[in-house]
């Protein structure tokens, strides 16, 4: 054999010998419980067996049936994993990901920053959609879809980026069909479409406070249309629910949001302006206190002529006397 042919096959043996030490990647775990299936890696199977007792004991929707469509739940390990399974198209800022005509949810797994927040409300949020969409279909708009998910979630949390949102103050509510562009203008534009379509959809549950939306879905699996869907079930056309929602909106969080950036604005006033007006009352104080001793003297010098004046009268006072320039003690030599 030559020396290149052994050489090769030194090469080869090599090769194969490191392939074959090189750790295999874990596998994922698979927990299935009829109508769950959670999909994890070994480091996130605590977490997938957690959200899945949560989702067993939790698997009902306000004003919704029962679910039976199959879910699967993706728990992905890392942020990059997460992001090629949801592909190109979802946001890079979303913490999950629900997929509906699959049945399928993809989740930040254990490793997932604090901003991706309870994986429970996480998993509650996206399983509320599959639910919502079992019932009604692509019937949903996405201001409804996504105000539903947070409203079934109990994410209240999100009233906080209203009351401090100022454009409520002065731009206004805008109308709910504009919501839907909301999701597509960046996390803080999306936060607060969430917060706004969610505090629509827990409008219309109040409007019965007794039945809240189960009378509604019913009416909008019939008639197919929002509008016919409040007035069957509330007696109320989709424009005055409209308008009285924004009102109340506008009404509860515009005055906390012009209150709030007033007080933002009044501490920044302070912090800016505060050392100028320390550095003021100290120089006045130095003023005053110059102003007060030339006062003083002046004072002192009138009484001092007044005296003059009561003792010697027109004749001119005494001059002092001059300082004895005598002889000093040892000094006598000096004097001539």
């Amino acid at each position: 054999m030559s020396r290149t042919a052994c050489v090769l096959a030194a090469l080869f043996v090599w090769a194969f010998v490191l392939a074959a030490q090189e750790p295999r990647p874990a596998r994922a775990v698979e927990l299935d419980s009829g109508r769950f299936a959670f999909v994890a890696f070994p480091g996130d199977v605590p977490l997938a067996r957690s959200l899945l007792g949560h989702a067993i004991g939790n698997d009902t929707f306000p004003g919704l049936p029962r679910p039976r469509t199959r879910v699967r739940v993706f728990i992905m390990p890392d942020a990059a994993r997460f992001h090629d399974a949801i592909g190109p198209s979802a946001p890079e800022w979303g913490a999950a990901v629900a997929m509906p005509e699959e049945g399928r949810i993809v989740m930040q797994g254990s490793r997932a920053g604090s901003a991706a927040g309870d994986p429970r409300a996480t998993l509650r949020h996206e399983l509320a959609h599959l639910a919502l969409h079992e019932a009604v279909g692509e019937l949903a708009p996405r201001w409804f879809d996504e105000g539903y998910a947070s409203f079934a979630a109990g994410e209240l949390a999100r009233d906080d980026i209203l009351a401090t949102n100022v454009a409520l103050a002065f731009t206004g509510v805008p109308p709910l069909d504009s919501l839907d562009s909301f999701f597509a203008g960046g996390e803080a534009r999306a936060q607060t479409g969430y917060a706004l379509a969610r505090g629509a959809v827990a409008e219309i549950a109040a409007l019965d406070p007794v039945r809240g939306l189960s009378l509604f879905f019913p009416q909008w699996r019939e008639t197919r249309s929002l509008d016919q869907a409040l007035r069957r079930a509330y007696g109320v056309t989709e424009a005055g629910f409209e308008s009285r929602w924004r009102a109340s909106t506008r009404r509860r969080y515009g005055a906390l949001a012009l209150f709030a950036d007033v007080t933002f604005a009044a501490l920044l006033f302070l912090a800016v302006i505060a050392p100028f007006w320390i550095i003021r009352r100290r120089r006045d104080r130095l003023r005053m206190a110059a102003m007060r001793a030339a006062d003083e003297l002046q004072e002192r010098r009138e009484r001092d002529d007044a005296l003059r004046a009561l003792l010697y009268g027109d004749a001119e006072p005494p001059s002092d006397p001059p300082p004895d320039r005598g002889t000093k003690p040892g000094n006598e030599n000096l004097i001539k």
